[in-house]
C-alpha cells in the first residue's frame, strides 16, 4: 500500500463452532456437527459483505469446546500476522460460543490490536430454519469497518461485548452473553453502530506473546470451586501427583464476595506453601469486592475461566 492509502481489507478467520454447524434436519437447532461448513460458504450472499474488500482463511474447523493449545496458537499467530498487514483494516473471527470468552480475553490480552478485532458466533446452526449467524456476521463486519475501532470485541445478537467481561449466561437463546455491570461497549442497529463506552485497550500479557506461540504446553493450573461441603481431598490428590504432573497454580471460584470452605481453604494453604500459586475468583464471575479477609488474591476481578488463562500465562516461563 502506498502512503496515505486507506486500508480497506477485512479478513475473516474460521475456527468452527456452532456458525459453521450443519445438521441433518433443518428443524434442529441441537443436533449438529459444529465447524461443518466451510468459513467462506458463510459469508456468500450476505448483502453486508458484498462490494467489499474481503478474505478468508479457515485456521481450524472445532466444536469450541474442544479447542486445543495448539488451534489458539495458529488463531493468536495468524491474527497476529494479519493485524501487522498494513492493507488490514480489520479482522472478524466466526467461533463457538462454548469458550469465545476464554479465546477473547486471550487475544486481547496478548495481542491488545490497535484494529478491531470482531469475535463472532451463532446458536443455531447454518442449516437452521432461521439461523442467526448471518446477522452475526453482518454485525461483526459493521463493527470491524467502524472508524476508530479497536481491541478484541465478541458480537452477537446485535451486542458488542469488552473481551474482560463478556460471559456465556444462556444454553439456548441466540442472545447468550452478557457483559454484568460493565454492560455492552455498543449495539449494531441495521449496519451501524451506536457505542457507549470506551474501546478495550489493555494488553496485560504481552511480553509473553512469543513465549506462548513457541509453548508445547501451558503450566499446570488446575479450577477447583469451593460449594456446600467441600472438603480438603482435590487439593491433596493434585499435590500428591508425581512431579512431573504436579500443578504449578490453582483457580479456585469462590461462593458469595469470593469465600471458601474452611476445609478447602486450608488444603489451599498447604499447596501455597508448597510453592503452588492460588488464585481466587467468583463463583458467580462478578469481581469481587475487595475485603481484609480475603483468602488469596485475585487477578483483575477475572471470571474463573478467564483467571485461569491469567494465572497460566503469568506462570509461563516464569
Amino acid at each position: 500500500m502506498g502512503e496515505g492509502t486507506k486500508a480497506t481489507r477485512i479478513v475473516v478467520l474460521g475456527m468452527g463452532g456452532t456458525i459453521a454447524g450443519r445438521a441433518e434436519r433443518a428443524g434442529d437447532n441441537v443436533g449438529y456437527d459444529a465447524g461443518a461448513v466451510p468459513v467462506e460458504d458463510l459469508a456468500a450472499g450476505l448483502p453486508a459483505l458484498r462490494g467489499r474488500d474481503m478474505a478468508f482463511e479457515q485456521v481450524a474447523q472445532i466444536n469450541s469446546k474442544d479447542m486445543r493449545l495448539a488451534d489458539l496458537q495458529r488463531l493468536v499467530g495468524r491474527a497476529g500476522r494479519h493485524l501487522a498487514d498494513p492493507a488490514v483494516q480489520g479482522l472478524v473471527v466466526t467461533h463457538g460460543t462454548d469458550t469465545i470468552e476464554e479465546t477473547a480475553y486471550l487475544l486481547q490480552t496478548l495481542l491488545a490490536p490497535a484494529k478491531p478485532l470482531v469475535l463472532t458466533c451463532a446458536m443455531r446452526p447454518a442449516t437452521a430454519v432461521s439461523p442467526d449467524g448471518p446477522q452475526n456476521l453482518s454485525d461483526a463486519v459493521a463493527v470491524a469497518t467502524e472508524p476508530g475501532a479497536r481491541g478484541v470485541l465478541v458480537v452477537c445478537a446485535g451486542r458488542v461485548h469488552g473481551p474482560l467481561e463478556v460471559a456465556k449466561q444462556h444454553p439456548y437463546r441466540t442472545d447468550p452473553f452478557d457483559s454484568g455491570d460493565a454492560g455492552v461497549i455498543a449495539l449494531v442497529e441495521e449496519g451501524r453502530v451506536r457505542r457507549f463506552r470506551d474501546w478495550p485497550a489493555a494488553a496485560r500479557h504481552a511480553a509473553r506473546l512469543q513465549a506462548f506461540l513457541r509453548a508445547t504446553a501451558m503450566p499446570r493450573v488446575a479450577w477447583l470451586s469451593s460449594h456446600a461441603d467441600a472438603a480438603a481431598w482435590p487439593v491433596h490428590a493434585l499435590l500428591a501427583a508425581p512431579p512431573a504432573a504436579r500443578v504449578q497454580g490453582i483457580v479456585v471460584s469462590g461462593t458469595g464476595n469470593a469465600s471458601l470452605h474452611a476445609e478447602l481453604e486450608a488444603a489451599l494453604r498447604e499447596a501455597e506453601a508448597g510453592g503452588v500459586r492460588v488464585v481466587i475468583a467468583n463463583r458467580n464471575g462478578a469481581p469481587p469486592v475487595p475485603y481484609p479477609q480475603q483468602p488469596f488474591a485475585d487477578i483483575d476481578g477475572l471470571s474463573p475461566p478467564k483467571a485461569r488463562w491469567a494465572l497460566a500465562l503469568e506462570l509461563l516461563d516464569a
